[in-house]
């Protein structure tokens, strides 16, 4: 009795230590191998203390999807074993199959290891099982970020900040895209402050070397599908970036016909937050993912897993849509200050979980691979020539 007595002894010393923590409002259950409390954010925290023969099982187990943990422990019971939160073992004597690692229960179901990000029944079980699982993108892979805004803007730091924080973590490329005009309330620039703005960020480049300031915009898709700013103007930036930022309430083929009228212009070469939602605050904007995608892959536009965290647009469905095309995708924070660099890693999540490896998202190119990729965009904007004069007139 004393070795399980003694067991019990450290989880209860175990449990009262998170107990201390200054964070818990309320406890709400304290048993044997379990703590479960109530923190002042309103979140609820449960914690199971287990062996550490046990802590593969369980970390399957409780972080699911249940969808996925239900084919697991069918899977297993056809090969003769039982799959719970503490082991997988034979289903005649219980003896001990797996359990210490998530890979060791993988391995003896024959599997490939799959990731936590794809455990949705979206074909994960079946690519294991054929050893077709693709090898995801991964937060290291990142080269550059592609969609940020500075104090010319509604940003809160000057183009020399932005590239010296994006040169701390190591990127060799970051894209300065400003707000055009459309959008008043954030301090859209002009055709005069663009340009002004090019000029700007060159100039920046020589006092922040060691990483390449590019000349971008984000500019906006206005209700008729034209652009904000000029096609002159756009001939001599860098990356375009192009979005929708209002009346985002039109019907579905009103909506669809200006975002591929947008995509239709040769000046654009990423389309950003396409679906415009705001997690938990504002619905997706209604048109037909399926003609958008098919557009954009036909002119070579990309498009954006936007890592904000309110955004997270594309979501995981519609990348994995772009994946099956074959579709350039870019991972951009939005950032809005030095501080939001951080957001990547959400955006690097939200593309593994569409099942996006490195060869899916252009941004992990080096610089010159990545200008490469983008779609070319005409050397020069050519106005249109004015009609000749009749001699009759």
């Amino acid at each position: 009795m004393r070795p399980g007595h003694d067991k019990q002894k450290n989880v209860d010393a175990v449990a009262e230590h998170i107990l201390k923590y200054p964070g818990i409002d309320q406890t709400l259950a304290h048993g044997e191998n379990k703590v479960s409390v109530l923190l002042g954010s309103g979140f609820q925290v449960d914690v199971r203390m287990l062996a550490k023969e046990n802590f593969g099982a369980a970390l399957l187990y409780f972080t699911g999807s249940k969808s996925h943990n239900v084919a697991l422990r069918g899977r297993a019971l056809d090969m003769g074993w039982t799959l719970n939160e503490y082991a997988m073992t034979t289903l005649k004597g219980g003896k001990v199959v797996a359990g210490k690692s998530e890979e060791e229960i993988y391995a003896k179901l024959g599997l490939d290891y799959i990731e936590p990000e794809l455990r949705e029944m979206t074909g994960e079980i079946e690519a294991a099982e054929n050893k077709k699982m693709p090898k995801l993108v991964k937060l290291q892979d990142i080269r550059g970020d592609l969609q940020m805004h500075t104090t010319a803007s509604d940003g809160r730091n000057s183009i020399e900040e932005m590239g010296e924080a994006a040169k701390a973590l190591g990127y060799e490329y970051i894209a300065l895209t400003d707000h055009s005009k459309a959008v008043t309330v954030a301090n859209g620039m002009d055709e005069k402050r663009t340009l002004a703005q090019i000029k700007k960020i060159r100039a920046a480049q020589e006092r922040v070397p060691g990483i390449r300031l590019l000349a971008g915009i984000e500019v906006d898709i206005l209700k008729n599908g034209s652009l904000d700013l000029s096609n002159e103007v756009l001939a001599q930036l860098d990356v375009v970036v192009a979005s929708v930022h209002s009346y985002m309430q039109l019907d579905r083929d009103a909506m669809t016909d200006r975002v591929l009228a947008a995509i239709e212009n040769p000046y654009v070469q990423i389309i950003a937050h396409p679906t415009g939602r705001l997690v938990l605050r504002r619905d997706a904007f209604d048109y037909d993912m399926e003609k958008v995608l098919d557009a954009a892959k036909k002119n070579g536009v990309a498009v954006e897993c936007n890592a904000y965290p309110d955004r997270l647009d594309l979501k995981d469905i519609h990348l994995r849509m772009a994946k099956q095309r074959g579709m350039k995708v870019v991972i951009s924070t939005d950032a809005h200050n030095t501080t939001h660099f951080r957001f990547m890693k959400y955006g690097v999540i939200t593309a593994r979980r569409g099942w996006l490896e490195k060869k899916d998202v252009i941004n992990t190119l080096p610089l010159a691979e990545f200008l490469a990729a983008l779609r070319p965009k005409p050397s020069a904007a050519v106005p249109k020539p004015k009609a000749a004069k009749s001699k009759s007139a």
